[in-house]
């Protein structure tokens, strides 16, 4: 049981020592594609808050994986449309949504740069300018980072996305 333990440990402390050097997740998107105050803006519809940022660009435009890791899910879901979540370095989920079309599958090593989808409308996106929603969720939560604000609370397990890559 001792065993156990430790070897636990010692992954969970090598998952948080694993640099995080993102890249833009959208190819060739640079600042000037989001809005920097878009993460955790309210009110933001059905979800309250906007947990993430939205990068614009060109209806199919290919959409790299931020970091590398192990891609845990790929489907389609209500407001996120066609969606993927990576499992990258910190133990941080990497969640890309509204994709036009996925490029990728589950358990299987996505390296960072690589194309995993196109730029698209999917889920609660149809009908507005093609864009990825962009979001960083952290399995292990923060509590320094708890707030009064609108879902406050849920900031310990969000990470704003421009920390990643800028």
């Amino acid at each position: 049981m001792h065993g156990k333990i430790t070897f636990i440990a010692m992954m969970l402390t090598l998952g948080l020592l694993i640099p995080q050097h993102g890249v833009v997740p959208v190819q060739n998107a640079s600042k000037k594609d989001w809005h920097a105050q878009s993460f955790w803006y309210a009110p933001w519809g059905k979800s309250g808050v906007h947990k993430g940022i939205d990068i614009f660009a060109k209806h199919g435009t290919p959409v790299q994986a931020s970091v590398s890791g192990l891609v845990l899910f790929t489907g389609n879901i209500e407001r996120g449309g066609n969606v993927v979540a990576v499992m990258g370095p910190k133990w941080r989920i990497h969640y890309y949504a509204h994709l036009a079309t996925v490029n990728t599958h589950g358990m299987r090593w996505a390296s960072r740069g690589e194309m995993i989808g196109t730029v698209g409308d999917s889920g609660n996106a149809i009908g507005k300018p093609p864009h990825l929603h962009y979001s960083v969720l952290s399995v292990i939560p923060y509590p320094w980072r708890y707030s009064t604000q609108v879902q406050g609370w849920k900031k310990m397990f969000y990470i704003n996305p421009t920390d990643v890559f800028i």
